[in-house]
């Protein structure tokens, strides 16, 4: 259905008969279908924003000449004799909506019907996605309710479990509350080599070993060579091995039993998805019609990242895209890992630790990112450095726990991130 005029007449007859209605009323003249209700509509709020009363006198003398196009004053009390009852008008005001929303569906697609191509899909993607919003009433909790929560909170602490999702290393699950909390946009930024998509996609293991699910977004490499080096982690296989193919017994058969173990894991790595929109399509198929409950996505990388609108400045494309991921984050209830780059800027110091003024066009990461976390190697810039083959994790923001610096060894050979009391547990001299 693209109009329902029944609607239409109820929400109109019931400004009629109680004028106060209107101010509980989202709808805007555009949202009805036909012109003389847009114009009706449109004297009502006039009227309102006077602070007047709204009734049949004061909207037809707003109306001057225009009540004749209208259906006369005859019209208007027809419209409110016909109401019996105001109690539903939110109710035909939703059904107001839903028409609204189909007859703009229809007139978006026959316009992409006229102009193909991958920009027009990208707009069309993103006025539906923007056009399933609108109309849409969100149930806020009182203020009481809140406190009342928080209340039975300190009596019955919840199980943090359900908040954060712990990808298995020790103290950065403990700094981070249990890990990624759900509804957060966590930024993992890093030079390049540093480690961050080997660190992501650790990340991405660790939660799948305890049950959850993830999407991968690559926008770098294909999801094949993700998986091998995912393989590679799990396996402690020399990563460098894939490229000459010439593996041992011995690697063999860890492949073998980490491709078994991987088969059980619940991911999907996507490598065509570039804009928000086409993720945002994805993300929600896996949350919304696959039940996945205990979800997080990983984005790899920011930059890389593009826009459908066009902007004057790049830092205002970026700045759009961390704002719509964290929306998505937040409506999702889930947690979403996108890595950026650093500038060279931190190349120049003397301390190579980066700082917030190193992310890369940083628009709004800064502001929109719940949790800012930097890698830094300092073997990478110093061969001689008392500590080989350690990370350290600097959480430099976390909207709702501390920061402070986490370290974790990091086995190269395998592009595998271990606690620190394990790493010499681990077997990652590189096999023959």
């Amino acid at each position: 259905m693209i109009s329902n005029n029944e609607a239409e007449q109820a929400v109109l007859g019931s400004v009629l008969l109680e004028g106060s209605i209107i101010g509980k009323l989202t709808l805007e003249p555009d949202h009805f279908h036909k012109a003389p209700h847009q114009k009706i509509y449109e004297a009502m709020k006039t009227v309102s924003s006077r602070s007047e009363e709204v009734n049949t006198v004061t909207v037809s003398t707003e109306l001057g000449e225009d009540m004749k196009k209208c259906g006369g004053i005859n019209y208007l009390i027809q419209l409110a004799d016909a109401v019996p009852s105001t109690e539903p008008v939110m109710h035909f005001q939703q059904l107001i909506y839903d028409a609204y929303r189909n007859r703009r569906k229809r007139e978006l697609s026959l316009t992409y019907s006229e102009q193909h191509g991958d920009d027009a899909l990208d707009k069309l993607i993103k006025s539906l996605t923007d056009l399933r919003g609108v109309g849409v009433q969100v149930e806020e909790k009182t203020t009481y309710d809140h406190l009342a929560e928080i209340a039975n909170d300190m009596v019955s602490p919840p199980d943090q479990s359900a908040h954060g999702f712990p990808v298995g290393f020790h103290d950065f699950d403990k700094m981070t509350g249990g890990g990624p909390q759900r509804g957060d946009l966590f930024i993992v930024a890093a030079r390049p080599s540093m480690g961050k998509t080997a660190f992501a996609l650790n990340m991405a293991s660790g939660h799948c070993k305890n049950g959850g699910s993830v999407d991968v977004f690559s926008l770098e490499m294909g999801a094949k060579q993700l998986l091998q080096r995912m393989i590679s982690a799990q396996g402690n296989i020399d990563a460098q091995k894939w490229r000459t193919m010439s593996f041992s017994e011995s690697d063999y058969n860890k492949g073998i039993n980490a491709i078994g173990e991987m088969t059980n894991w619940d991911v999907d790595i996507h490598e065509k998805a570039t804009t928000v929109a086409e993720m945002r399509a994805i993300i929600r198929r896996s949350v919304k019609e696959l039940n996945r409950e205990n979800h997080m996505v990983v984005i790899d990388y920011l930059q890389l990242m593009s826009v459908v609108d066009s902007y004057d400045r790049r830092d205002l494309e970026v700045g759009s895209i961390t704002r719509e991921l964290k929306l998505l984050a937040r409506e999702l209830n889930i947690p979403i890992i996108l890595l950026s780059q650093l500038s060279r800027g931190v190349e120049s110091r003397q301390d190579k630790r980066p700082m917030m003024s190193d992310l890369r066009e940083s628009g709004n990461i800064e502001q929109d990112a719940d949790v800012v976390g930097f890698l830094y190697r300092d073997d990478y810039y110093n061969d001689d450095s008392e500590n080989q083959n350690i990370i350290e994790i600097i959480l430099k923001k976390q909207r709702n726990g501390p920061t402070g610096t986490v370290e974790l060894a990091f086995i190269k050979e395998y592009g595998k991130f271990v606690d620190l009391d394990r790493r010499y547990n681990e077997t990652h001299v590189p096999s023959a």
